[in-house]
């Protein structure tokens, strides 16, 4: 059975450990190991993500099953547009992929909108990465290449949107 949580500071650990987990597999062949390094640092370092959860700019979900939490996602408003939320983070342990479990979060995040009469729904999502294609069959579709400077990296992304 699976279930979905909301995130509290208790969970920053679990959180950060699905991060850890799932970066290396995801981003080794698209990233150098010193900037995958240093974006769990300053990303997923504990103060940083306590930092992000009690400012309110991003609420984080936790997906369950029978053998513990899975995957995690946040989102959010985007300050620039407030009809507009965007999906900040989604992560699915390596050996859960394909499972359905992040279909299952951004359709959580999109009923969670509904409710709050809101029907966009963007992300960035690396120009490399295959997930991509996951966002796609979901229905996101590209708007626009977006190059976002993190400390001395820089991330080249697609911005997607989703309508629903």
């Amino acid at each position: 059975m699976i279930e979905i949580a909301d995130a509290s500071e208790a969970h920053l650990g679990i959180i950060r450990q699905i991060a850890e987990k799932t970066w290396w597999p995801t981003y080794s062949t698209v990233l150098a190991p010193k900037q995958i390094r240093y974006m769990l640092d300053t990303i997923y370092d504990l103060e940083s993500l306590k930092r992000v959860l009690q400012d309110g700019t991003q609420k984080f979900i936790l997906l369950k099953d029978g053998a513990g939490y899975q995957a995690f996602a946040a989102y959010g408003v985007k300050k620039e547009e407030p009809d507009v939320y965007k999906l900040y983070k989604i992560y699915v342990l390596p050996e859960n992929q394909g499972k359905g479990f992040g279909a299952f979060l951004i359709n959580e995040i999109k009923n969670r909108l509904l409710t709050k009469n809101i029907r966009i729904l963007d992300l960035n999502v690396n120009r490399y990465n295959n997930a991509r294609h996951f966002y796609e069959k979901m229905g996101f579709t590209c708007i626009r290449e977006e190059d976002i400077a993190i400390g001395p990296y820089w991330m080249n992304d697609f911005v997607m949107r989703l309508r629903f």
